[in-house]
């Protein structure tokens, strides 16, 4: 009893003293306990969600979050056991470094490894640059380096990176975010679209149990959704290095080159491209929607338009172009070709053909001179000076087409304007104005996402978006149309056209203005395009081609339309769906060449592609009928069966190898070939008496 009552006395002290020590700890220690939990918790840990792709109109990936990593090794972790191991196979671990970061060798490695080991670092960097998941993933199982972070030490660094599959292609157009990607995007889709692309935080909080941290989800990150754009990768490709080609060739500052589908407004292809300091070309920033430059001639479309449309001249109207000078108002008006005596006489048709300065100015200064503002008023009718509003940061506003008033206006202002000077239009609403006139008078807002799309599911689709039903009455459009088509077919734009379609367009070179200095201070700049629309008969793409360039020469037709002409011909390629038997001539071989053999197979062939064939008519393609072949002037080919006799050497001429050895091989006889092509001779001659087990020599040609 005396031991009992002793045990129950502990037991009872022990509980007291546990009933006392929480009663401290609730208490007395309260806040204390409070401080150390809240240095094993944290709360409110940001989570990052996965960007969203962008993506080509073709389903082709443009721009994407990668994940890109640094490598860290602990030398102190698994303690001597982990040393030795790493002493053991070190050799090893930095052949394998090398192998996958190549520009440090092995002994540089080494070197690097145990000057760590020598510090005992524990978050000692290998190597000084971000890495791939692929070379991550290659590293991770080296030696030692395999073992987790707690044994072996070595560990990472996880960033996201974004990365562009097809390099600087449509590089501007899409963007780019900041190296630290938390900052987000700075131009282009990425910062237009950032709200869509970045997805939503999530939250979480860390809590530290039994010396681990466990990550408890609050609100789970939302990753971004992704855009599909309206660009075609093949296209873009298509008019980058027709441009550059261009520029290279005639030394160009700078060069622009959009090309947009007629009826949608999709940019199929957007090229800007500025020649650095080094003579590279690059894409800087978005000349296609940003520059504000003099159209120059392509301009003379609007012009004629106007009056069309008001009904002061018809197509077929006379203007005396002089011979090549006209004095307006005081200042001398000249055509291009004025040393050589101008154009004299001709109509309106042939003013735009050759692209008369003195054409267009004499027929809206005679037309306007005394009502500026309803020629102007037509201009915005047409919608050239319409905002388009684009879903690209850093495009113009709206083109600069003034006004007329006392203040501004000169008597030769309307005269200047009319051909494309005074005026500054971005190359992209010059296009879009001839795209409506491709679209028979509807002008659409050029568009570059045409959806939205999260965990491959199309949530948006943007519309085509209507900026003006109808920018001048049919007849106007039409009249317009069958000029533009002349302009390359017979005019000054024959470089911009093809040989297997029509095309309409309107050539363009400008002097460009340097500011306070005039059109002449310094050398001469010129803005030399093209711009148009492809099949004419039924457009389906327009495009315009803009090229800067210092001094002479400088022709919108040959260096603007050389570009346009080889970016239509290889697009139209593309979709260029044609019957095998247009391609048959007078030169065509349409029967095939059949050679010696399976004659079974042969007429299987034959009878796919429809080709007239007498002979071996019933057959069965599992069975090889052998026989031989022969060309008949009415019945294209006649297959001629022969029977095989086991005892005798059979003739294999004319067949092919595959034939030839089936054959020899199945009656016993051993096949060395040489050559390739038709059997041509064989060392045992057919008819022979047949030994088996014989080689026999077979020669193809």
């Amino acid at each position: 009893m005396t031991r009992y009552s002793f045990i129950i006395l502990v037991m009872v002290l022990v509980g007291l003293a546990i009933v006392v020590k929480a009663g401290v700890i609730m208490f007395a220690e309260r806040q204390y306990w409070h401080d150390v939990a809240d240095r094993f918790v944290k709360e409110n840990v940001t989570v990052r969600p996965n960007r969203g792709n962008i993506i080509s109109s073709d389903g082709q990936l443009m721009a994407s979050s990668l994940p890109e990593y640094k490598i860290y090794m602990d030398f102190k972790a698994g303690g001597e056991a982990k040393d030795a191991l790493l002493m053991d196979t070190l050799d090893a671990i930095c052949e394998g470094l090398h192998q996958i970061f190549p520009d440090k060798s092995k002994a540089e490695f080494k070197a690097h490894i145990l000057k760590g080991r020598k510090k005992g670092s524990r978050n000692y960097l290998l190597y000084p640059k971000r890495i791939s998941y692929i070379q991550y993933k290659e590293a991770k199982r080296l030696p030692v380096f395999n073992l987790s972070k707690f044994r072996g030490g070595f560990h990472e660094q996880s960033f996201n990176q974004r990365k562009k599959p097809f390099g600087s292609l449509a590089m501007r157009t899409l963007g780019d975010m900041y190296s630290d990607m938390t900052l987000g995007a700075k131009n282009g889709l990425e910062l237009q679209y950032d709200s869509i692309l970045k997805g939503r935080e999530g939250i979480t909080h860390r809590q530290k149990v039994m010396n681990k941290y466990l990550n408890i989800v609050d609100i789970p990150p939302v990753d971004g959704c992704d855009i599909i754009t309206t660009i075609d990768v093949g296209m873009q490709d298509i008019a980058e290095k027709a441009l550059l080609d261009q520029l290279k060739e005639i030394n160009g500052n700078v060069g622009v080159a959009i090309l947009m589908e007629v009826k949608t407004g999709e940019v199929k292809a957007i090229v800007n491209m500025t020649k650095g300091s080094d003579g590279v070309y690059r894409e800087v920033k978005n000349n296609a929607v940003s520059d504000m430059m003099e159209p120059g001639s392509t301009f003379k479309t609007a012009s004629i338009m106007v009056a069309l449309e008001d009904g002061y001249i018809t197509p077929d109207q006379l203007v005396d172009t002089k011979n090549g000078v006209h004095m307006m108002h005081g200042r001398p008006m000249k055509d291009h070709n004025w040393a050589r005596g101008g154009y004299g006489v001709i109509d309106i048709t042939k003013v735009l053909m050759v692209s008369s300065n003195i054409g267009v100015s004499r027929v809206i200064d005679e037309n306007y001179h005394n009502k500026p503002e309803k020629y102007v008023e037509g201009l915005y009718k047409l919608g050239i000076a319409t905002p388009l509003n684009l879903d690209i940061p850093g495009a113009a506003k709206k083109p600069n087409i003034r006004k007329p008033t006392k203040e501004n206006w000169s008597k030769t202002a309307l005269a200047w304007m009319s051909i494309g000077y005074e005026t500054q239009v971005p190359p992209m609403n010059t296009l879009a104005f001839y795209n409506a006139i491709a679209n028979n008078g509807v002008m659409v807002k050029p568009k570059f996402v045409k959806a939205i799309m999260k965990d491959g599911q199309v949530v948006e689709e943007i519309p085509t978006e209507v900026l003006n039903p109808a920018i001048a009455s049919p007849k106007t459009i039409g009249q317009i149309q069958t000029i533009l088509e002349k302009v390359v077919s017979e005019g000054l734009g024959k470089k911009a056209g093809s040989k297997h379609f029509k095309v309409s367009g309107k050539t363009g070179t400008a002097q460009v203005s340097q500011g306070k200095g005039g059109y002449k201070s310094g050398r001469m700049q010129y803005l030399v395009s093209f711009c148009g629309f492809f099949p004419s008969e039924d457009p389906k793409y327009s495009c315009i081609v803009a090229i800067q360039k210092s001094g002479l020469p400088a022709s919108g037709g040959l260096m603007a339309g050389s570009v346009f002409s080889e970016i239509a011909e290889r697009v139209y390629a593309k979709h260029d769906e044609r019957d095998v038997k247009e391609a048959k001539d007078s030169t065509s071989i349409l029967t095939p060449d059949v050679k010696n053999g399976n004659l079974a197979a042969a007429r299987y062939i034959l009878d796919e592609i429809e080709t007239n064939t007498i002979g071996v008519e019933d057959y069965d393609i599992k069975k090889p009928v052998w026989g031989n072949v022969t060309h008949n002037p009415n019945v294209n080919i006649t297959l001629n069966k022969k029977e095989i006799n086991e005892k005798k050497v059979p003739s294999v001429i004319g067949m092919g190898a595959k034939d030839a050895v089936y054959l020899l091989e199945s009656v016993g006889l051993k096949v060395h070939l040489t050559g390739m092509g038709k059997v041509r001779s064989q060392s045992i001659p057919a008819g022979n008496t047949l030994h088996k087990g014989k080689t026999i020599q077979l020669k193809l040609n």
